[in-house]
């Protein structure tokens, strides 16, 4: 019998089913040979005693038991491919009916991708790419910075001047007691660059080599450290030694000790990499300015807590690792913000949506668009992949599986179908 299929609200399919004991009977066949496996019946081989035989030894009910399952994931897989339900996790099942000899009758419900009730219409220039434009104050800055990375280092004896290197042995207290993570040995501090705690380079001016020099400072009022956020603090610093920082002068030979024949071919090439770096901050803004004005212009069906769960906990982790990049731990981030973690995945729920709902976006319109990946580009992308992984034999392994290669060419289809969206609603500014 063909199932019954609603859609309910949030997303959710409700599928009810109703087997017929002649259609349920090779699932009992095959769980009354399963039943003998583990509990041979006597007189009989593993799973080759009669239906009727295990039926005495066992009950008509323990059968029916076993072979459900079998029922209840044969039907609704192929139901869902039958229907193209796009179906996600686990589904709840629930069986109304199981008595041997009647119809079998259980209900599944599932959550699905959400869908797009409206689409917005992409086909004409809805964002303008605005490209800045590079200046030679950049060029220049650029240069500073690659003389800065070749600077020489020399040890001087006589007070530190405001462009120089100090190597100092630091600690900080609190009530005349040390602070957690509060002693620094060798410390290095660029009297020029600027500071975490405001001030604290200009402290160390005019000190040379073996001097010792006690002040106070207050701490950034968001410092990562609750109960020391700008509070004063008594910092304790001797000096190691004092280096004067030598640039090498800005000629030709400059340019060849990077690999350019002259300086003005170095100023050449970083014009054109700052160039490319002002396209792609362009390109980046202009698709996400896109996607979100799609996103307002669109409809969408009700996203499954399935989906928004799953995309709260990614967020969530992406915190987790930028905190961790800038030395900080996650439980102390959260107490710079003054929130607990449910408060934060909680704030992330908006954010979240809007992920999923630009994920559907682009598939409908993939699906308009009719975007495929060939059998081909896939190859070569699976291949460069796969060489990318050198001797890493594991990880050869889950890119060669098919579940690495479905996903991705979901990637692939993704990324034509964007790239085809931004050529018809980006236009040069």
């Amino acid at each position: 019998m063909e199932p019954i299929i609603t859609n309910l609200p949030k997303s959710l399919v409700e599928i009810k089913f109703t087997i017929t004991p002649l259609e349920v009977q090779p699932y009992l066949d095959q769980a009354a040979a399963d039943l003998q496996i583990d509990k041979p019946i006597p007189g009989f081989r593993p799973g080759k005693a009669p239906y009727d035989v295990v039926n005495q030894a066992v009950g008509e009910m323990r059968i029916w038991e076993a072979a459900l399952e079998r029922v209840v994931r044969a039907r609704y897989v192929q139901t869902i491919l039958e229907k193209q339900i796009e179906a996600l996790g686990s589904p709840s099942i629930s069986v109304e009916q199981l008595v041997p000899g009647q119809e079998i009758k259980f209900t599944v419900t599932v959550p699905v991708m959400p869908a797009v009730i409206t689409l917005a219409n992409y086909d004409a220039p809805l964002v303008t790419k605005k490209i800045h434009p590079t200046t030679e104050v950049e060029v220049r800055a650029a240069l500073d910075e690659l003389r800065k990375m070749r600077r020489q280092e020399a040890v001087v004896d006589r007070p530190a001047g405001k462009d120089d290197l100090v190597i100092v042995d630091l600690e900080m207290k609190k009530d005349k007691v040390v602070v957690e993570g509060g002693t620094a040995k060798n410390f290095r501090v660029y009297l020029n660059e600027p500071q975490y705690i405001p001030d604290f380079a200009e402290q160390l001016v005019g000190l040379k080599k073996g001097d010792e020099k006690t002040f106070a400072l207050a701490m950034p009022k968001e410092h990562y450290q609750k109960h020391l956020a700008g509070q004063t603090l008594d910092f304790t610093v001797k000096v190691l030694d004092v280096f004067e920082l030598k640039l090498p002068e800005l000629n030709d030979a400059f340019a060849q000790g990077l690999g350019f024949d002259a300086l003005e071919k170095l100023q050449a090439q970083l014009k054109l990499n700052l160039e490319h770096e002002a396209q792609h901050k362009a390109d980046e803004a202009a698709e996400i300015e896109l996607i979100e004005k799609l996103l307002k212009a669109s409809r969408f069906g009700d996203v499954p807590e399935t989906l928004i769960s799953q995309e709260v906990h990614r967020m969530f982790h992406e915190l987790e690792h930028a905190a961790e990049s800038q030395g900080m731990k996650m439980e102390d981030y959260l107490a710079s913000l003054k929130k607990t973690a449910d408060q934060i995945k909680l704030d992330l729920v908006p954010r979240a949506i809007e992920r999923v709902q630009a994920a559907v976006l682009i598939k409908e319109i993939a699906k308009k668009e009719g975007t495929t990946v060939p059998d081909a580009e896939l190859d070569v992308e699976q291949d460069r992949i796969l060489t990318a992984a050198k001797d890493n034999q594991e990880l050869k392994e889950r890119i060669a599986s098919p579940e690495y290669r479905d996903y991705l060419a979901s990637q692939m289809k993704n990324r034509k179908t964007l790239e085809l969206l931004k050529s018809k609603a980006i236009q040069e500014g």
